[in-house]
């Protein structure tokens, strides 16, 4: 993982909950002093329980419709071919319709664009099936399980899809990993002076693993990020580290999102964008740590 080798401990319960009780540590002061990592974002993808796509999202977050939590609806992968398509786990099919997505909206091609994958953890569904397999008699693990198992299965499918030949970075950062996927995305924009897609994403886990991890059901965020502006461009986006508590939402179905599913960390930075104006909000990253984000639209 290039550029966030210092995450430390995952973010906890408390600081999910954003209290600000707790004081700034000298190194996040000094930290929150260095310079801020920059980038354009060209697209956007996100899908969860009670929204569909960045339009439907949108209309939420700017209080245009109630939020009215159902199961996420995951679409058929339909840019596999039939043989992947029937094996794509629920990581798989929220990674790939929101990349895509976002990925669209930016007007990129998808085959070219490198890609940085984050997530929690690997498919809830697919690790209950395993463990229910081996705690049986009969221990023959399903191939299909096998390799759906492995953590950057979803960036191998992305890559069949896609016909993706350009680099794709996988991370794993327990409760820190969108944070620090948007971080491993905007080093990658700014050292290669390139676009990277950013497409972050978790799962649920059925009982009894559920009541460890409760993440309430699939739910991914991609953003395509670009290094200038262009008439592509929605917004730029400026991080810097810093100790100060991170931001709640207003809505109650929201924030128990956020604080329950890593990638709703990023809910905040999302009402920001939709709310199109300039914003600056501040999202969990690590216990310690959380990023600070200076949002300005693009003009036309």
């Amino acid at each position: 993982m290039r550029g966030t080798r210092r995450e430390g401990t995952p973010v906890s319960a408390q600081d999910r909950a954003g209290d600000g009780h707790r004081s700034t540590p000298r190194a996040a002061v000094r930290s929150s002093a260095a310079p801020a990592l920059a980038a354009w974002i060209e697209g956007i993808g996100c899908l969860g329980p009670g929204f569909d796509d960045w339009n439907g999202a949108r209309a939420i977050l700017r209080g245009e419709v109630p939020y009215e939590s159902r199961p996420t609806q995951l679409p058929a992968p339909a840019a596999l071919p039939a043989s992947e398509r029937r094996r794509a786990s629920r990581s798989i099919k929220v990674a790939l319709a929101t990349g895509f997505a976002a990925i669209e909206m930016s007007g990129h091609d998808a085959s070219a664009l490198p890609t940085v994958f984050t997530a929690s953890a690997g498919d809830g569904q697919n690790c209950h099936e395993l463990c229910q397999q081996l705690s049986g008699a009969d221990r023959q693990i399903s191939p299909t399980r096998f390799h759906n198992s492995v953590h950057n299965a979803p960036a191998g499918y992305w890559g069949i899809a896609a016909g993706a030949m350009a680099t794709s970075t996988v991370l794993c950062g327990h409760d820190a990993s969108f944070g620090a996927g948007l971080l491993e995305a905007l080093v990658q924009v700014t050292a290669e002076q390139r676009p990277v897609a950013l497409i972050a994403y978790d799962t649920d886990y059925p009982e009894p693993l559920r009541a460890t991890r409760p993440v309430p059901d699939a739910i991914g965020v991609a953003l395509v990020l670009a290094p200038e502006s262009s008439a592509r461009a929605l917004a730029r986006i400026a991080i810097r580290l810093t100790g100060e508590p991170a931001e709640t939402m207003p809505v109650a179905g929201l924030e128990a999102l956020r604080r329950a599913a890593p990638v709703g960390r990023a809910l905040p930075l999302l009402a920001a964008l939709a709310a199109g104006g300039p914003r600056s909000v501040t999202i969990d990253y690590l216990e310690t740590l959380r990023l600070a984000i200076d949002v300005a639209p693009a003009r036309r």
